[in-house]
């Protein structure tokens, strides 16, 4: 792989007046200090619990036994890229999972307003059919997941794996008609599902497990000078870097392919993979993104490759973004 660099405009660096106080961006000016006990004791019980979690080292030998006995799902497959979501477009995980969850929240109202036995009984059941791809889907997403990340994992399908024996307990106990006992395992597993959505939401909105690595990355809106054209081999992946950002160029007898060089699956760079044909491999866990547009063409990534708009002016590979959504624009502020 090769590498070539532009010259960029420093970055502006400034110096605290509070001496070795460190700023937070977030606290007007003020010095940030350590998280005292009492924020700590003020935070929910949900998250302290969740961040026991993640230093639960104990916790590693059964994500890799988890691992292990889910291999297929670990290597590059059709079967993965269906889980995963290639076809889609993103994780297909957030949204199977609504099915289970609706159905046993449909049963609980039922059960609470005097509904139906016998459709409460079928939506106990068709939830517990539901986990099932449910939790393969979920598998596929969490394969490539390690420490922290890799035992909240872990804590979360544990969870989900009680509900699903509770709520299949409590259809079995609804055969013959509703009872107290059938309603007390399905509220029990309500609520573990309730836990596992907490660790299920941390692990995407606070870890990024699943999300799109390149969402907050901006390339220039403008044309804007690169790398020049003429040391650029053909059909090898070239790092080149603008702005603070990363590309990976592929240089084709007859055009000049850009794409941000962070992989949108788990951030590997690109630029140390490798061209096979029309794509880029991921040099982690072999992804392949087209690289004229940045279509996925084959998993475990999800979420096309940003592709930008290339020129060659003056012997200067040229780039500019294709697309303008907000938060790529303007990661910072936000529109009132």
């Amino acid at each position: 792989m090769t590498h070539a660099t532009r010259p960029t405009t420093p970055a502006t660096a400034t110096r605290s007046t509070a001496g070795s106080q460190r700023l937070d961006p977030g606290s007007h000016g003020h010095p940030r200090t350590e998280r005292t006990r009492q924020e700590r004791d003020e935070m929910s019980p949900l998250h302290r619990f969740t961040e026991r979690i993640e230093s639960a080292e104990l916790l590693d030998p059964v994500a890799s036994t988890v691992r292990r006995l889910a291999g297929p799902l670990g290597r590059p497959s059709m079967l993965r890229d269906l889980l995963t979501g290639r076809w889609l477009g993103h994780s297909v995980h957030p949204m199977i999972v609504a099915v289970p969850i609706g159905s046993w929240i449909g049963s609980a109202v039922l059960d609470a307003t005097g509904g139906s036995p016998e459709a409460s009984r079928r939506l106990v059941g068709l939830g517990a059919l539901a986990a099932v791809p449910s939790t393969a889907t979920g598998t596929a997403d969490w394969f490539d997941t390690s420490g922290a990340e890799g035992r909240v994992g872990v804590a979360h399908a544990a969870l989900n794996d009680v509900a699903v024996a509770l709520f299949a307990t409590s259809w079995y106990v609804r055969r013959n008609g509703r009872s107290p006992l059938a309603i007390g395992l399905s509220l029990v597993g309500l609520g573990a599902v309730g836990v596992a959505g907490y660790l299920g939401g941390h692990l995407a909105y606070s870890r990024g497990v699943g999300v799109n690595t390149t969402a907050f990355q901006s390339g220039p809106s403008e044309w804007t000078r690169l790398v020049e054209r003429g040391g650029l081999p053909v059909d090898e992946p070239v790092g080149a870097t603008v702005d603070g950002l990363e590309f990976v160029v592929v240089a084709r007898d007859d055009r000049v392919d850009v794409l941000e060089s962070r992989c949108t699956h788990r951030g590997a760079p690109l630029a140390d993979g490798t061209v096979a044909g029309d794509c880029v491999v991921c040099p982690w866990h072999a992804s392949r993104f087209d690289t004229e547009d940045g279509t996925v063409d084959a998993g475990p990534a999800s979420v096309p490759q940003p592709a930008y708009r290339t020129r060659v002016v003056d012997g200067w590979v040229e780039v500019r973004r294709r697309e303008v959504g907000g938060l790529r624009r303007n990661p910072v502020g936000a529109s009132r």
